[in-house]
């Protein structure tokens, strides 16, 4: 792999430098409430690095707090984590043809940031080497990781130590939010983030984040249905 200033894998670097504001809050504040579930510095890590991925392992952990059942728990982190799958279909063709090992080593990492940064680059470079794409893809995503594994271990080491002031769930709905809106590019995009976003609302009361498996199952059915329908009528982009 080249780490040449101008390689694939600096520039992946550098696009994705940003996220780590984010990143270094989110892996605070999960040490920080997974150290007040319970957990000990030892679980904290191991769930880190077996799930990777803030989202599910914040859902995950409410739902324990809860004493929810198994299945809800598993169902429940399985639904936030369905975009992953969506994502991995997205770059599959502009990733599918690495090795299994390293298309193995990019399904580990792929998380909202590396997705971002890369689906942008790829559809900007049509023309990249697999070689490239898989280079600048792992360089998207290496700061986020350090950074999440760093910050959840100071979290999870310092826990009810860091003062409730800091805030530091501000970070899950600005990640989300900053990633979210440029990639809603088409009218399928747009009817998707809308249904789920008015499902979840309207399903916030129900038990055990219901409402949050509802609205992504109903948000990703209304995308889906909307391109269908452009299709047929040909005014899909």
């Amino acid at each position: 792999m080249a780490f040449s200033p101008n390689s694939y894998y600096w520039k992946g670097l550098r696009d994705g430098a940003p996220f780590v504001l984010v990143a270094g809050p989110f892996g605070m504040l999960f040490g920080v409430l997974a150290t007040e579930a319970g957990l000990d510095l030892t679980e904290t890590m191991v769930l880190t690095a077996t799930v990777f991925a803030g989202a599910a392992q914040l859902t995950a952990l409410q739902l324990l707090q809860e004493n929810a059942p198994i299945f809800i728990i598993l169902a429940s982190a399985l639904a936030v984590n369905l975009r992953m799958a969506m994502y991995s279909a997205s770059l599959t063709p502009y990733l599918g043809g690495a090795p299994l090992w390293q298309r193995a080593f990019a399904a580990y990492l792929i998380v909202d940031q590396s997705y971002a940064c890369s689906i942008v680059r790829f559809e900007t470079e049509p023309d990249l080497s697999i070689s490239q794409r898989m280079r600048y893809y792992l360089g998207s995503v290496t700061l986020v990781t350090l950074c999440w594994y760093s910050f959840t271990f100071v979290g999870a080491l310092l826990g009810a130590q860091i003062p409730k002031s800091w805030a530091l769930d501000f970070a899950l709905p600005i990640a989300f939010l900053a990633m979210a809106m440029p990639m809603l590019r088409t009218p399928a995009h747009v009817a998707a983030a809308l249904v789920s976003v008015i499902v979840a609302l309207l399903g916030a009361g129900l038990p055990y984040n219901l409402g949050l498996m509802l609205a992504g199952l109903a948000g990703m059915m209304t995308g889906a249905r909307v391109e269908v329908q452009l299709r047929k009528k040909g005014t899909w982009t």
